[in-house]
């Protein structure tokens, strides 16, 4: 437990933000249709409303969210974590508008357009957040629900 107490909602919120703005990378945990759990490492780029990723077609991360168009997301360390579950739109990599494509090339420093493996884009809405340290912040930990901020 932290010596200040739990965060109040709105702190855990802008922090959440923050780390959504200024980190780079984050877990993917995605599952088969029929249920294989599988989790990788990849870079994102965050627009406010929802998250950019980037992923080989037939890896399996990228078959297991076109199969399921879902997933949990986690920002941070297990001392101060963001879990994040959305809805997975996915799009062909030449499908992205040319903009958000360098956007996503400057912020992460990784390009999957020029390749020759075949990706795809993954973008994720938000319908769920949840952000704690410790114990002593597990009571008030969802940010988000329906994909509406919580006040």
């Amino acid at each position: 437990m932290t010596d200040a107490g739990p965060r109040p909602r709105a702190r855990r919120r802008r922090d959440t933000e923050h780390r959504l703005t200024h980190d780079t990378d984050l877990w993917v945990a995605s599952a088969s249709p029929d249920g294989a759990p599988h989790l990788v490492p990849l870079s994102f780029d965050w627009d406010g409303a929802t998250l950019l990723m980037a992923t080989p077609s037939g890896s399996p991360t990228g078959r297991n969210l076109a199969a399921t168009r879902t997933t949990r997301l986690a920002l941070g360390h297990t001392r101060d974590v963001s879990m994040i579950e959305g809805e997975v739109e996915v799009l062909e990599i030449d499908a992205l508008p040319r903009q958000r494509g360098e956007r996503f090339a400057a912020r992460t420093g990784f390009d999957p357009r020029p390749l020759a493996t075949p990706y795809r884009w993954f973008r994720v809405t938000p319908r769920r957040i949840q952000a704690w340290r410790e114990e002593d912040e597990l009571r008030g930990r969802e940010l988000m629900r329906d994909g509406r901020w919580l006040d």
